[in-house]
């Protein structure tokens, strides 16, 4: 078996590296210093550099001005965006084009993807639900009319992400009949409204009030297993980010241990640290298998004893608890130095609190590892 990355996703780190390199971490404005949100918008300049590079069509097919890569690409940029803390829309863009182009309609597909790959239409979606805790297709309701050419919205998602910037939300919602639905709804429309809330990170989001919003049929995903699909993505794509944030977070101390000294000794050779340290390099390498097993299920379709939910299930686990304890040990060995404000190590932290319980910590998705296979015994 070949575990390489194709030449292909090899180019793509290489144009994301370059785009990202710079990206300043201690420039990206801190939660501590500031109050209220760190800004209104995404990072705005590099979101065209990474437009003039192709890397946000990158998932988008040639018909539609894009390479056509696939999923396991994607999680290859995310990965190098989070280790810059890169402030852009980059994994709800392409998770929502990529959904799209897989389940919606051909027109749905020629209105938004060409646009969204050029960086000219943003696309966010609410994943969260209305507390962030049941499932995010029960917050809304969702009822076409009686001619079958209009749908109408009711309901409410809570921290979405990037929605004060982006022109179409994704939300998914249920039907009479208990279906999932995916509705492509404009953020400026007749009946929805957005209502501030701010991230750990101190990112702007938005909880979405929808009332009775009517949305034409064709902006309306009814495809079984299409918000499935762009759930299980998303979540592939924030073990990504947190993947990149914790490597980058280990390289730092790494830096650090080596030159801080005590007792006329860098702090590297004592053994306590280097122990501290291999243990969290051992939860990158357990973070990262499970990354691509999961990014491999999502991308081939291939089948396994579990649906793709449970090594989805699986990568969120290892990302969400890997990446606390790799900022914490972080912290740790920094000492007094970890907490100033005027070194970036405070950022990646309160990043990383964000990707660990975002789209569900990992209790959550132990919980839902336990469902599985008790529904799919093994063997």
């Amino acid at each position: 078996m070949d575990f390489t990355f194709t030449e292909e996703q090899q180019a793509a780190v290489e144009a994301a590296k370059a785009v990202f390199s710079g990206v300043a971490p201690d420039g990206v404005p801190s939660p501590a210093l500031t109050p209220g949100a760190v800004a209104d918008a995404f990072d705005q300049p590099l979101w065209a550099k990474l437009a003039e590079s192709d890397l946000l069509s990158l998932v988008v097919d040639p018909e539609y001005g894009g390479a056509g890569l696939d999923p396991i690409a994607l999680c290859l940029v995310l990965r190098e965006a989070a280790k810059t803390l890169a402030r852009v829309p980059l994994l709800e863009n392409s998770a929502v084009a990529m959904t799209v182009q897989r389940y919606g309609s051909p027109e749905l597909a020629r209105q938004l993807l060409p646009a969204a790959g050029r960086g000219e239409l943003v696309l966010t979606v609410g994943a969260n639900g209305r507390t962030g805790h049941d499932p995010a297709e029960l917050a809304v309701t969702a009822h076409p009319d009686a001619k079958g050419d209009h749908w109408t919205l009711d309901g409410t998602q809570t921290a979405v992400p990037w929605a004060y910037c982006a022109q179409h939300i994704a939300v998914p919602a249920h039907t009479g009949e208990g279906r999932a639905v995916l509705a492509l709804v404009p953020r400026a429309h007749d009946g929805v409204t957005l209502h501030e809330q701010i991230s750990t990170s101190g990112e702007r989001l938005a909880e979405i009030r929808l009332d009775s919003v009517r949305i034409p049929a064709r902006d309306i995903i009814e495809t079984e297993g299409a918000w499935e699909w762009l759930r299980d993505l998303l979540t592939t794509g924030t073990c990504a980010l947190a993947l990149g944030l914790g490597e980058r977070v280990l390289a730092m101390t790494g830096q650090y241990a080596g030159k801080r000294e005590q007792f006329g000794h860098p702090i590297a050779t004592f053994q306590a640290v280097a122990v501290q340290a291999a243990d969290r390099y051992i939860d990158l390498r357990a973070m990262e298998a499970t990354l691509w097993q999961a990014a491999w299920r999502i991308s081939s379709g291939a089948q396994g004893p579990l649906p793709v939910a449970g090594d989805v299930a699986v990568a969120k686990i290892w990302a969400s608890d890997g990446v606390r304890r790799v900022v914490q040990t972080a912290q740790h060995l920094h000492g007094g130095f970890g907490a100033d404000t005027d070194y970036p190590l405070h950022r990646y932290h309160a990043w990383a609190k964000q990707l660990e319980l975002s789209l569900g910590p990992a209790a959550a998705h132990e919980e839902l590892l336990g469902d599985l296979l008790a529904a799919h015994p093994l063997g």
